[in-house]
């Protein structure tokens, strides 16, 4: 321990000293718990260090589904916030943007205007389907029904050929799909407010990244993610506050938060968009692949890795379908090519339930994924744990705390999915 205060390994190793420090001059009489709420609550979120690429890129709204997929991929960012670029010069930070867009948003957004309209949530002229179409020249359902995006067993080489070349990703612009999948409302926070409200913000109130502002600038200061805060955590191995939690086994802490009964699975030889239809459907994140006829796990498959069905045309051309196996299999072989690509999450990463906190932590931290599923002896599931579910143990909220904190926070438009 020592050795780190003379020297941390690394800006978040530093600033756990900072919780160290405030820990050891917390009352007695308060539980763990409770200790680890005080030392956040005193440690403004702008203490969080910046990425290491330090990278500050933003996606103009006027910009084209295509257009942001490049910016994206140029920048090896699974996510970026959009500007409007209709907003006055000296537009305050709530003004000038309007959303952050995902890699995974933008399929998922396309899958959901794939699908018949609720009767109770009508179309209406001012729909994003509508203003694609406007765009477009054409009616929309007949460009969906042309790419073969009302079924999903039409999933060839030649559907996602026609995805990225049609009208309707080359001519919607980004500004047209914010309010969809994962969008609003648009929460940041100021650089004065605590890190307790971030990791509150990341676990119980289920949001992905939290964007801080500058509010003299007018602009987003830094973005911090749920994988940043673990990376952040697992750089405190060794702390005391850190090892009288993470010395605990997953079970003591209430780990896994999801049963096997719950976790949703998807089979091998299942066409890759309809994973992705389920995962959208069911709003999680990732699922397990399982082979036909079992129940046992042969990979793992991620709204993440939807960014290769835009990115990467190598992977599907040489497949008439694109089953949920043969997308694994073509991805890991394009990895191996292409060493400066995105990680993949098809990999299945286990743990056993007598896994500590810590021992989970670094191993999500090490394999860069956002979810273990927790297996017995004999390869079987027995749960799920997320980053969110992790830090959701890590601190609670104490009654009454946000008070109006959310007064004021744009309303999720009326056909949002988060």
């Amino acid at each position: 321990m020592a050795t780190m205060q003379e020297c941390p390994r690394s800006p978040e190793a530093k600033l756990g000293m900072r919780v160290e420090d405030l820990w050891d001059v917390q009352e007695a009489q308060l539980s763990p718990t409770e200790k680890l709420n005080a030392c956040f609550e005193s440690i403004p979120v702008s203490a969080f260090p910046l990425p290491s690429s330090n990278q500050e890129v933003e996606i103009k709204s006027d910009a084209t589904l295509a257009e942001a997929v490049k910016i994206l991929a140029h920048h090896n960012i699974l996510s970026a916030p959009v500007v409007d670029v209709d907003a006055p010069e000296d537009a305050s930070w709530i003004d000038r943007y309007i959303g952050i867009l995902e890699f995974a948003g933008i399929v998922v957004w396309i899958l959901h205007q794939s699908e018949p309209a609720s009767p109770r949530s009508p179309s209406t002229p001012t729909s994003a389907s509508a203003i694609a179409a406007k765009a477009n020249g054409n009616t929309f359902a007949l460009e969906l029904e042309a790419l073969g995006l009302g079924s999903a067993a039409t999933t060839s080489g030649d559907f996602f050929e026609d995805l990225t070349s049609s009208e309707l990703y080359k001519n919607t612009k980004v500004r047209d799909i914010s309010g969809t999948f994962r969008w609003a409302p648009f929460l940041a926070l100021e650089r004065s407010n605590s890190f307790l409200t971030m990791l509150l913000l990341l676990s119980k109130y289920k949001m992905k990244s939290v964007p801080v502002v500058d509010l003299g600038a007018g602009r987003i200061d830094n973005i911090i993610t749920q994988a940043a805060v673990i990376h952040m955590i697992a750089e405190c191995a060794g702390l005391q506050w850190f090892e009288n939690w993470g010395t605990k086994k997953l079970s003591d802490v209430g780990l896994p938060l999801v049963s096997p009964k719950q976790i949703i699975k998807v089979y091998e030889d299942e066409p890759v968009l309809q994973a992705f239809k389920v995962m959208r459907k069911e709003r999680v994140g990732g699922v397990p692949v399982i082979k036909r006829g079992g129940n046992t796990p042969v990979g793992n498959i991620s709204l993440r890795d939807v960014q290769f069905l835009l990115t990467a045309p190598e992977i599907y051309h040489d497949y008439r379908a694109i089953t949920v196996k043969d997308f694994m299999t073509a991805v890991r072989s394009y990895l191996e090519k292409n060493k400066t690509a995105f990680s993949m999450s098809c990999e299945f990463v286990t743990c056993k339930m007598d896994c500590t906190v810590k021992e989970l932590i670094q191993l999500l931290d090490r394999e860069k994924i956002h979810r273990v599923y927790v297996v017995d002896d004999n390869g079987e599931l027995e749960g799920l744990i997320t980053l969110r579910d992790i830090l959701s143990r890590l601190v609670h909220e104490p009654r009454g705390y946000f008070g109006d904190f959310f007064d004021g926070v744009l309303p999720l438009p009326a056909n949002s999915r988060v």
